[in-house]
């Protein structure tokens, strides 16, 4: 694995709380980039080039996961979930409180169920019934370690599954956050290029809404994650994305309540990938939003396409994700870029 995707999945950055990652985008930008800066609402910003166009690029770069609620007088953590967590999927997981006295390891935890009731084992234990242990024996002894809106994050490692299938944390949406960093290395077009490395998308979309006004472009490119449909369970009515077969190009996110492409913008980015014998695969989503949907209704509206890299596991501690369709994701944008900006 690349030590720079890597760097990327591992960093920890909650909505509201992207200050690791966000230094680390900004960073690693300035290495490619005219111009670096972290705004008022916390959005990475990056230029490069000049021109007529300005052209905007967002990647999230917000995770899902914890924020500490309360302590108990026993020492263990109550804690709220950022973003759409499955209740399912937490019950003795390892977790990370980013803690200002450095890093504190923790455990889910919940009621055992050997000593659970019939009713209580057909249901699913719901967040509000599971806690942290931190393996402190008191309330005295857990407040040295940790406070209350201590963000949380999964403690997962990364690295290659088989072939070019890879896994790791925080997928969602860092594979973004890496592939936008390639697409800027090499680069070079005749306009203005503006990388976003956004907030809080997991919880509203909020950092592409305050970034695409301040930038206000002529054209933006969403870079996400979406769900692929090739595992036992999901139909291919539901999801027939598969990983390693190209690039998904989105037509229409949540049944039309996020973005919907312009049949213009769609066509430009299917000519580019055909032109350019990139793999890719159309994308029709019921459900989930991408900072696309907020860009394309800001001010007077902006011609906006959504590309993301197919992903199994979406939202849950550890994710897949395939080699061959990120690097798609980098070279049907940069093909994109090159033809906007040529483009009267």
């Amino acid at each position: 694995m690349d030590p720079l995707l890597k760097k990327v999945l591992d960093a920890s950055g909650i909505s509201g709380y992207e200050k690791e990652i966000g230094e680390l985008m900004k960073q690693e930008l300035k290495k490619s980039c005219d111009e670096v800066s972290i705004d008022a609402f916390g959005n990475v910003i990056a230029r490069k080039g000049k021109g007529r166009k300005k052209i905007m690029l967002a990647s999230h770069m917000d995770e899902i996961g914890l924020l500490v609620k309360y302590i108990t007088k026993e020492g263990f953590l109550n804690f709220i979930k950022v973003g759409g967590i499955d209740d399912r999927i937490l019950l003795g997981q390892r977790v990370i409180v980013k803690s200002k006295h450095g890093d504190v390891f923790g455990i889910i935890g919940a009621k055992p169920p050997h000593l659970q009731k019939d009713d209580e084992r057909r249901h699913t234990v719901k967040y509000e019934d599971l806690f942290i242990d931190i393996g402190c024996k008191n309330k005295e002894e857990a407040e040295k370690k940790v406070a209350i809106a201590d963000p949380v994050v999964f403690n997962t490692d990364s690295g290659q599954l088989n072939g070019t299938l890879y896994y790791g944390k925080a997928i969602d949406n860092r594979v973004g956050c890496y592939a936008l960093l390639k697409i800027m290395e090499k680069l070079h077009v005749p306009a203005e290029v503006y990388a976003v490395a956004t907030v809080q998308e997991e919880v509203g979309l909020k950092g592409a809404r305050t970034s695409s006004f301040k930038i206000d472009p002529d054209f933006a490119i969403a870079i996400d994650t979406t769900v692929a449909g090739d595992t036992p369970g999901i139909k291919e009515t539901e999801s027939a994305l598969k990983l390693g077969q190209g690039v998904a190009i989105t037509v229409m996110e949540a049944a039309g309540r996020g973005v919907i492409v312009s049949e213009k913008v769609r066509e430009m980015f299917i000519e580019a990938a055909r032109k350019n014998k990139i793999k890719f695969q159309l994308d029709v989503i019921e459900g989930g939003m991408t900072d696309g949907a907020i860009i394309y209704m800001n001010r007077a509206g902006i011609p906006t396409g959504v590309l993301s890299i197919p992903t199994r596991y979406v939202h849950a501690p550890t994710s897949v994700f395939s080699l061959d369709d990120l690097n798609a994701t980098i070279e049907l944008t940069r093909a994109v870029v090159a033809r906007v900006a040529q483009e009267k």
